[in-house]
């Protein structure tokens, strides 16, 4: 992801380079990557030489044996095995058929429900200030590029406006601190809020790969664990990665010119946690507790 000038401000490009190769197999290492065995489960499942978890915690699964058979992988958390199945449910299958139906949809400004759903983030992000237009310089407030939102969704789509409308609604408070930069030692320069939520929506789709046909990550095959559970699960992990990514930002004193830092070190923490022991809702997250 890059950095542009564009109307006289910096904004972020959604572009994200590839993520780094995974470090080779340690002994050492408490977590493995084994084959599930189904006819003797009281077995501990043998050691094999599959990919390891990366220093990010992310695993990658092999290519040279994914779709040959194996309907489940292991892996090993705290010395318990986890048991991630490639093979969808009815039910993931159909709210993962959902998930990308929304990912698919361009914001399209003609649309009226589209224009309607601008209208009701700026009523929620700024509640009895009157908004002008949908095209205007009140849109700048809030950290879009221009006059016009409708120019900063490419990449991400309408779904990036879902998941802000969703943040400003189910956790009103966390959603105005950050976008007022209230709390902590802020930068003289800020990153544009609505723009960064923007980008994080496509971090994330890029993170969880649910457009691949075959499952390349256990972060995909557990956040799929978890859309079974809660078909929500992707706006609320996009509201855990914006207060992840606002934390950061503090920790570091960043500036603006560091945001693609910041928003790759956010999806390294998020990989992480989602493959935590007893991490197994998005609720479960240790940031999660970030929100209020």
């Amino acid at each position: 992801m890059g950095l542009v000038k564009a109307q006289g401000s910096s904004a972020a490009i959604r572009t994200l380079p590839p993520p780094p190769p995974p470090p080779p197999p340690s002994a050492s290492s408490s977590s493995s990557v084994t084959q599930c065995l189904h006819n003797d489960e009281s077995n501990p499942p043998p050691h094999y030489p599959y990919p390891h978890p990366s220093s990010d915690g992310a695993a990658c699964l092999a290519p040279n044996w994914i779709g040959k058979g194996l309907t489940c992988v292991c892996f090993k958390r705290r010395g318990t095995y986890e048991r991630i199945c490639i093979s969808l449910t009815p039910l993931q299958e159909e709210r993962l058929g959902r998930l990308k139906q929304r990912m698919g949809v361009f914001f399209d400004a003609s649309r009226h429900d589209h224009q309607e759903a601008l209208r009701a983030l700026w009523s929620a992000a700024f509640p009895g200030k009157e908004l002008q237009g949908l095209v205007s310089d009140q849109w700048k407030d809030m950290g879009w590029q221009g006059r016009d939102p409708s120019t900063d969704f490419r990449g991400a789509g309408f779904i990036s406006l879902e998941n802000l409308l969703f943040f400003a609604k189910s956790f009103s408070t966390s959603f105005e601190r950050l976008l007022k930069k209230e709390g902590g030692k802020r930068a003289a320069w800020e990153y544009p809020f609505a723009v960064a939520g923007v980008n994080i929506t496509f971090m994330i789709m890029q993170m969880l790969d649910l457009d691949a046909t075959k499952p390349r990550t256990f972060v995909r095959a557990v956040f799929l664990q978890m859309l079974s559970e809660n078909e929500w699960a992707f706006d609320l992990l996009y509201c855990v990665a914006f207060v992840v990514m606002d934390k950061q930002w503090l920790e570091r004193n960043a500036t603006y010119m560091e945001f693609n830092d910041v928003l790759r070190s956010t999806r390294v923490q998020l990989e992480r946690e989602l493959l935590m022991h007893e991490v197994y809702r998005i609720e479960d997250m240790p940031s999660y507790s970030l929100l209020c």
